[in-house]
């Protein structure tokens, strides 16, 4: 019995690295240039939609609507941007880490930044849908306050490409046609 575990043991761990092998590729992740390509094609969709997203909602806060035909508008704005900065955030991940100086940092403070994002335009969506519309002056307040504390949490989520300091990466993302 001790034997067949053993073996069966030691198969498994020849398996096991043998599928890190082949997830990983023998020399790490993709290059730099890749890398950045495909962080900058899941970007440029995502930028899009919250510059589209942001100016709708600039169109809502000024129309003449009623409180509860601009509480159902912005909450599907707010779960849109959200939703867009998941998917951002899933394509930054599916990306990889690139095989670069400090490859995982950079990886991994991207999708931090845009789960941030994310974070804070569900608690928007959250906060204006838990608002009663039954007083306009008390909504449009509550708005107010949701936006101003969306926009303080987005500043926020800021990724600091100076503390990365990855020549390699930074290179990349300045060369690559799908960053320009």
């Amino acid at each position: 019995m001790r034997t067949c575990r053993a073996a069966a043991a030691g198969k498994l761990t020849v398996v096991l690295a043998t599928l890190v092998l082949v997830l990983t590729g023998c020399g790490g992740g993709p290059n730099s240039r890749a890398w950045a390509a495909s962080v900058c094609s899941a970007l440029t969709p995502w930028r899009a939609e919250i510059s589209k997203l942001t100016s709708s909602t600039d169109q809502q806060m000024t129309a003449q609507t009623t409180p509860a035909q601009a509480k159902e508008n912005l909450v599907r704005l707010f779960g849109g941007a959200e939703q867009a900065s998941e998917t951002a955030r899933r394509k930054v991940e599916e990306a990889g880490v690139p095989d670069a100086e400090r490859g995982e940092e950079v990886s991994a403070g991207f999708q931090a930044s845009l789960a941030k994002v994310r974070d804070a335009y569900g608690r928007a969506r959250d906060t204006i849908d838990g608002l009663g519309t039954g007083q306009p002056t008390v909504f449009y307040d509550g708005v107010r306050a949701a936006v101003d504390t969306l926009n303080k949490e987005y500043d926020a989520s800021a990724l600091d490409t100076s503390q990365l300091n990855s020549e390699e990466l930074k290179r990349a993302f300045d060369e690559v046609p799908e960053c320009r």
